[in-house]
């Protein structure tokens, strides 16, 4: 799947998910890189169409990255990315799935009509490189 990160990148920068602060070439290879995390994509003929990258940390598993070409949204791509993100993890035994989005993002109610709770929470960071 390594060979498809151009593709994935594309899907990323055109769904506005991309920051100058983080590489998503090296995030897509980090996460092809364990058997932790994977990319998922979804596929119209030979075209991946969407995309959603999913981790589990052992408590919670996070979905980063969840991105529908946008001549292909309104098809229910994302939440079949969701459904298919969520098994991945039910399958490592993960309880409790999050998924990060950042403040303004457009598509906040879509994830509330999937039925995704948005969480009293507040995310901190700190760069390690």
């Amino acid at each position: 799947m390594a060979a498809d990160r151009d593709a994935v990148v594309a899907i990323w920068d055109a769904c506005g998910l991309t920051r100058p602060w983080n590489d998503p070439d090296a995030d897509f290879l980090r996460a092809l890189g364990h058997e932790a995390s994977t990319v998922i994509v979804a596929e119209r003929g030979a075209r991946i169409v969407a995309t959603a990258m999913t981790g589990f940390d052992g408590h919670r598993g996070w979905i980063y990255y969840l991105g529908v070409a946008p001549d292909h949204q309104g098809q229910g791509l994302a939440r079949r990315l969701l459904d298919a993100a969520c098994e991945w993890l039910r399958l490592r035994g993960c309880p409790k799935v999050e998924l990060m989005l950042r403040d303004g993002n457009p598509v906040a109610g879509l994830y509330e009509h999937l039925g995704w709770e948005q969480q009293d929470v507040r995310v901190f960071a700190r760069w390690l490189t």
